[in-house]
């Protein structure tokens, strides 16, 4: 985990050097996205918006430095608690629990136009991004009758809990010029965790949650 944060302060410090020894230009977007959890056992859809900071070090490159949050997403899991002693009766518990997750998060990295430039005025332009991410998550358990833990193992607990991951941020969208300094954008874009902290509240760890999101905003450059 120390070399996780390492490594991302060393990129955050590059990037924010590079910012600010270049003459760039500077842009704001907003856009909205309907986010997927991709993860077997902990799929659903959530939707929310997204404010982007972009410095401009070449008409083609830049830096972005982005924020996003979503509503909360509902999945249910058919579960079962087992007896921790062969005295107690029953030996096992069928149950259902009702899992919400929400995501805030966090991203620096680099943009690349493929075609185009983010100064255009006619046509359309491509681009790709690459950054590191802090996903923040928060997930809340509700089982759908009372488990006594202390006689039964459960492979999720109830309740409500935070946990967080370091994840490469990847991207690949489509602008296009709508009035003066104003571009109209699309993208797709995927969340890939780095990090793997087990969370007794999360039904699945392994890699999880793995998340990718349509967005359409608009993008205005000063």
């Amino acid at each position: 985990m120390n070399n996780s944060k390492g490594i991302l302060a060393v990129v955050v410090l590059t990037f924010c050097l590079a910012a600010v020894n270049a003459q760039p230009g500077f842009s704001v977007s907003t856009d909205v996205a309907v986010m997927r959890s991709f993860k077997k056992d902990q799929r659903y859809f959530a939707i929310g918006p997204t404010t982007r900071f972009q410095f401009h070090l070449t008409p083609k490159d830049e830096v972005y430095l982005w924020f996003a949050y979503y509503t909360n997403g509902k999945y249910e899991n058919k579960l079962s608690a087992g007896a921790k002693d062969l005295l107690t009766i029953p030996q096992q518990i069928s149950y259902t629990n009702s899992g919400s997750m929400r995501i805030r998060h966090f991203s620096l990295g680099w943009k690349k136009y493929l075609k185009g430039s983010s100064e255009i005025e006619k046509g359309w332009s491509l681009y790709s991004y690459a950054g590191l991410g802090i996903l923040f998550g928060s997930v809340t358990n509700t089982h759908s009758q009372n488990i006594d833990t202390a006689l039964y193992t459960v492979p999720v607990l109830g309740g409500s809990a935070g946990f967080k991951r370091l994840t490469l941020d990847l991207g690949l969208g489509w602008e296009q010029p709508l009035a003066g300094d104003f571009y109209i954008y699309a993208e797709g874009r995927a969340l890939l965790p780095t990090t793997d902290y087990p969370s007794p509240y999360l039904f699945v760890n392994n890699k999880a949650p793995l998340v990718g999101a349509l967005a359409a905003g608009l993008r205005i450059y000063f």
